[in-house]
């Protein structure tokens, strides 16, 4: 739940700091909030079945799964920032 907070907070975020950026810049911040939260899903699917693992080497591989996740998605989104930054 903390990392559906996270990513919501940040996608606001990333809108008022969109507001200078022109339009394809824009467009490239929304396709990465976009694709960062479809990571901050997969994320929060995984770590859903990490709780319903049966054994503890299953949930401690699908808690990493989830964690690799998000990280990916907070990478998504600072690329994105990066890019749409070096258009304008």
């Amino acid at each position: 739940m903390k990392k559906i907070t996270l990513a919501i907070a940040a996608a606001g975020l990333m809108s008022l700091a969109a507001c200078n950026n022109s339009p394809a810049a824009e467009n490239v911040v929304d396709a990465g909030d976009n694709a960062a939260m479809a990571l901050e899903n997969t994320a929060d699917n995984l770590e859903m079945a990490a709780d319903n693992a049966t054994n503890d080497t299953a949930e401690a591989a699908l808690e990493n799964a989830a964690d690799n996740a998000g990280a990916m998605a907070e990478n998504v989104q600072e690329a994105a920032e990066d890019k749409a930054d070096n258009m304008n």
